[in-house]
């Protein structure tokens, strides 16, 4: 396969899953406008410091097998040996069965002790009780996921996606709103209703589990015939497949769990310094609804399609080192990183510049400190998408302990700036806004520099940065005097930011183009490369 072919497989396949992943936050925006003017800022707190531990729980103990076994799967199939890639499965399924079980039991049954001495909030142990099931399905799932990305094929883990977020849209709405209207008078509704949405991360989440049990069902007869004609003579023992899959996990274990574990001391350090201070408990809870609830939920939208990039470079990214194909290796990471910076750099302005309206559309309630997280925190968008991409490139290349490293130095900086903002420059919210910021710019330089010096590797500035920002700040501009005009014309904040929304993607487009950011293979390696290289030909562009 040329090296053309892998860089438009890999996109393609990474532009499905970032498709899927697009659709899963357009989902969870909108079902979270209703849902977060049920629970209110005081029950969003109580859910997102839920969120904050179970996803710190999900990383310990199998968040990472999908990346595993889809880098372990994506080896053995590149040397066609599928008796390895069973037993891969088995060994997978072994680990999440025990590490998933156990981690949920822990969540469940410790909930009252992490709520009161963790995050000086006990209302929050009805929540993370109701969560912690879910650990257990994530778990069996996601080696399942990560067989089919193993095999280059991202489509069963999006259309699972997909039916998660449905199923746990329809529940997390649903489920509160009786529960509102049920224990309307009593004073721990916020905490059961938080219960209630996290029930149904954990109802979306079964739903996916099955969908995948039946896409499994259907591969099977071909996995067998592909084992069948195996000619494997020696296969590996599961002694040495679980070595090997610990050695694996464990740096992407770490690595993660110091990107959690931020927002977990961030939940931690707020609650209880901003407590010292004498803040009343449900005032705190009310001002973290705003930075998870607002901030994070709309800044995480766009790195979703860095995720999305990262995880469906990892199999081609081993398979290319796997033949030696060191070139193929380099095109995949500066194609990868490209296409990225496409996204994450207008996605910042855009937010940036137009967090009023976009607040007031969504979140009705929002106020004023909740928009000035959004325009002053956006730019974490692209620090966050170049700090999740060059961490799955390290995990490609077999370097994730450096990713370790980084993000643990980034950790220690950015807990001694969370303090000093909280405690002595009383920066409140805000002050967790610049330290999620400079987390993930700590982060994004100290892992190029570890690719730069592990493969000789510099990312082409110009078109990847400097003139994606250029444009992206004339978009910038343009969709600010376009929404402030319609603002005044109309007074209605939806057609206003409408119109300018349009504007922007015409004015970023075309100062793609006039600035030739995009060659015409980039162009035709991107999904519907050809259908919009054949449009920029008859508007005689080429």
């Amino acid at each position: 396969m040329s090296k053309k072919n892998k860089g438009n497989d890999f996109l393609v396949q990474g532009s499905i899953l970032a498709a899927a992943s697009l659709i899963v936050r357009v989902i969870g925006l909108v079902y979270r406008i209703p849902m977060n003017n049920i629970l209110g800022e005081s029950g969003m707190g109580l859910y997102s410091m839920a969120f904050e531990i179970y996803n710190l729980g999900l990383i310990l103990s199998s968040y990472s097998l999908p990346l595993a076994v889809s880098k372990m799967v994506s080896a053995k199939i590149t040397l066609k040996e599928y008796k390895n890639v069973k037993r891969i499965m088995l060994c997978s399924l072994t680990f999440a069965i025990v590490a998933g079980g156990l981690m949920s039991a822990i969540l469940f049954f410790g909930s009252d002790l992490i709520a009161k001495y963790i995050f000086a909030t006990p209302a929050m142990a009805y929540p993370l009780r109701h969560l912690a099931p879910t650990i257990f399905v994530f778990s069996v799932m996601g080696v399942i996921r990560g067989l089919f990305q193993g095999q280059g094929t991202m489509i069963p883990t999006s259309i699972s996606q997909i039916i998660e977020q449905i199923i746990n849209a329809i529940v997390s709405v649903a489920l509160p709103a009786y529960i509102v209207h049920r224990y309307v008078s009593d004073p721990q509704v916020s905490a059961y209703a938080a219960a209630g949405g996290t029930t149904g991360t954990f109802m979306g989440a079964l739903a996916s589990f099955l969908f995948l049990i039946v896409v499994y069902g259907m591969y099977r007869p071909i996995f067998r015939r592909q084992i069948r004609r195996d000619k494997t003579t020696e296969v590996d023992s599961y002694q040495n497949i679980f070595q090997v899959m610990i050695l694996t996990i464990i740096p992407v274990i770490l690595s993660q769990t110091v990107y959690q574990i931020s927002g977990t001391l961030d939940s931690s350090l707020f609650s209880h310094i901003i407590g010292a201070k004498g803040v009343l408990s449900s005032k705190i809870q009310s001002l973290y609804g705003i930075y998870s609830g607002y901030y994070r939920l709309l800044t995480n939208v766009p790195v979703a399609i860095a995720s999305a990039l990262g995880t469906s470079a990892i199999p081609t990214i081993v398979a290319s080192r796997i033949k030696k194909d060191d070139d193929a290796v380099q095109h995949e990471i500066r194609s990868t990183i490209k296409f990225n910076m496409l996204i994450a750099i207008p996605s910042f302005v855009g937010m940036s510049v137009l967090a009023e309206p976009i607040l007031a559309i969504l979140f009705p309630a929002a106020g004023k400190l909740a928009v000035k997280c959004l325009t002053i925190g956006s730019i974490a968008i692209v620090f966050f998408s170049l700090s999740t991409v060059s961490s799955a490139i390290l995990q490609g290349i077999d370097l994730m302990k450096l990713s370790v490293i980084n993000s643990a130095i980034s950790l220690g900086i950015h807990v001694v700036l969370v303090v000093i903002m909280l405690q002595f420059m009383n920066l409140g919210v805000t002050g967790l806004v610049i330290g999620n910021v400079t987390f993930a710019l700590v982060v994004c330089i100290l892992n190029w520099r570890s690719i730069g010096k592990a493969l000789g590797y510099k990312q082409e500035v110009k078109t990847t940065f400097v003139l994606p920002a250029l444009c992206a700040a004339i978009m910038g501009i343009g969709c600010k005097i376009i929404y402030v005009a319609m603002m005044y014309v109309t007074n209605i904040t939806l057609i206003s930011f409408i119109l300018a929304f349009l504007v922007a993607l015409i004015i970023y487009g075309t100062m793609l183009l006039l600035f030739q950011v995009l060659t015409e293979e980039e162009i035709l390696e991107m999904p519907l490369g050809r259908s919009m290289h054949k449009l920029l030909v008859k508007l005689n562009v080429f």
